[in-house]
């Protein structure tokens, strides 16, 4: 799903002034431990799984959700693992966001990995050791936090 509804609705309004936006994200793995990376359309530049929440959507039920929509794959949360603020973000046709972001770690429980959208050009497994170097550095942060062995979530103090 590309642009939500609501965010339409409300650039028809603000035009492309800046959007203070709620995200997820998703760190996933596989039985082998590899991430699964989409390769986006927007930039061409490899991340994990995140989209916007919706308005009243709970945070695990979207980051699910987003894993479904992107990659047709199901998956289980095993745990929240960090909480962030991203940079304000330019898109190529002008909107300006920031976003605050919730991210869940998860494992891959059915389905093949594949591109299941219009957001993505591909979907891969990577092992860890071996992480594309296009990989966007919100994605290199949000790995970092959730493979880190920490137990609870992390977020800036």
């Amino acid at each position: 799903m590309p642009i939500p509804e609501f965010v339409l609705a409300l650039r028809s309004k603000v035009g492309t002034s800046p959007l203070w936006l709620s995200g997820v994200s998703a760190v996933v793995l596989d039985s082998d431990d590899r991430i699964l990376l989409t390769r986006r359309r927007d930039n061409g530049m490899w991340a994990i799984v995140s989209g916007i929440l919706e308005p009243g959507e709970e945070p695990g039920p979207a980051a699910l959700r987003e894993i479904g929509e992107e990659t047709g794959i199901e998956a289980a949360l095993v745990r929240l693992t960090s909480v962030d603020v991203t940079e304000q973000i330019t898109y190529p046709n002008g909107d300006v966001a920031q976003y605050l972001d919730i991210t869940f770690l998860a494992r891959h429980i059915a389905g093949d990995a594949r591109v299941a959208d219009d957001e993505n050009l591909a979907v891969e497994w990577f092992d860890v050791g071996s992480l594309p170097d296009n990989l966007t550095d919100t994605s290199r942060l949000r790995i970092e936090k959730a493979l880190g062995g920490a137990s609870e979530a992390w977020f800036r103090r």
